[in-house]
């Protein structure tokens, strides 16, 4: 398959839905701009899994496009991928017409000399792998940062000096780096992460959205999406429930039932974002025994690929 050829036809399609979409609330459909906005599922939920199996499946799903998980000791760890893993990998995305948005990374910000040191060496080789496997549209790289919340206001300077080491590398590399805000991290508020990033004020340190870190504060969506669409250059999407035992944890998106997901794309769509919405599956899921991937990547996908079709994003099948 022609990867320019698929792409131009999922876009012609995504196009004609959003027209239909402005049409039906009668808008004018030719002043729509063609939708980007990429529905993925990242294979942090699929260690398990082989990745040309991951890669087979997702896009079998029906998704447009996948993050790689490239932590350490995880298969798509740049330090372990061998020249012929990366060949294949690539040559499969392009066979599969899948889009590669992003690469996940998990590196502490404020950490001791010696591992700041070795952070920079990961951000390094995973900068050249992004541009390894999509030389013509390298994938953002997005990590969370570490910490406690607690250790906000002791941290905050001491992350800026530190992520200006990071924006080095990544305008050497001229590869973003996109950084997250965690419900556990010293990094967990929309206001502080858009702070954050406009400290260091550069295209190359941009942002993650991830909605569930916030609902779980009872921030509302409007509210935290305003705050950080700016900076936003990636999404990730995930539920929360309450368990039996009272206690909230992580689930698929649209598993709880009490995020609009529809109205969800409609903001990111209206504040001008155009880069991919990826289903992350929590560590609190696919740790749980009997955590089956392929049933995740297929549940989330059932559960949300409406939304996409509401919300203009996607054409009917």
């Amino acid at each position: 398959m022609n990867i320019t050829a698929a792409i131009s036809r999922r876009e012609f399609l995504q196009a004609t839905a959003v027209s239909a979409g402005l049409a039906a609330l009668g808008q004018t459909a030719f002043a729509a701009p063609p939708a980007r906005i990429g529905f993925g599922f990242s294979l942090y939920g699929m260690r398990s899994l082989k990745v040309a199996e991951a890669l087979k499946a997702c896009a079998d799903i029906g998704y447009s496009g996948v993050e790689l998980a490239c932590l350490k000791d995880w298969p798509c760890d740049a330090a372990a991928l061998t020249k012929a893993d990366r060949v294949a990998i690539r040559s499969q995305l392009n066979d599969l017409a899948l889009d590669l948005p992003c690469l996940m990374e998990n590196l502490g910000l404020v950490v001791p000399a010696a591992q700041h040191q070795t952070n920079l060496e990961r951000l390094k080789a995973a900068c050249e792998l992004a541009h390894g496997l999509a030389p013509d549209e390298p994938p953002l790289i997005e990590t969370v940062l570490g910490g406690k919340p607690a250790e906000w206001e002791q941290l905050r300077d001491k992350m800026v000096v530190a992520l200006k080491d990071w924006e080095r590398v990544a305008l050497a590399h001229k590869t973003v780096i996109a950084i997250k805000a965690h419900i556990s991290g010293a990094l967990h508020t929309p206001r502080d992460a858009q702070w954050l990033v406009r400290q260091i004020n550069s295209p190359w340190i941009r942002l993650v959205f991830d909605y569930s870190h916030f609902q779980r504060q009872q921030l509302n969506l409007a509210d935290s999406l305003s705050a950080m669409i700016g900076e936003t250059v990636f999404v990730h999407i995930k539920d929360n429930i309450t368990t039996t035992d009272g206690k909230t944890e992580f689930a698929l998106p649209g598993d709880a039932r009490d995020i609009d997901y529809a109205e969800y794309l409609i903001r990111l769509k209206a504040g001008g974002y155009r880069g991919s919405v990826v289903v992350e599956v929590s560590a609190q899921v696919f740790n749980k025994p009997g955590y089956d991937p392929l049933a995740a990547a297929k549940r989330s996908y059932t559960n949300i690929h409406p939304a996409f079709i509401k919300a203009g994003l996607r054409a009917e099948a």
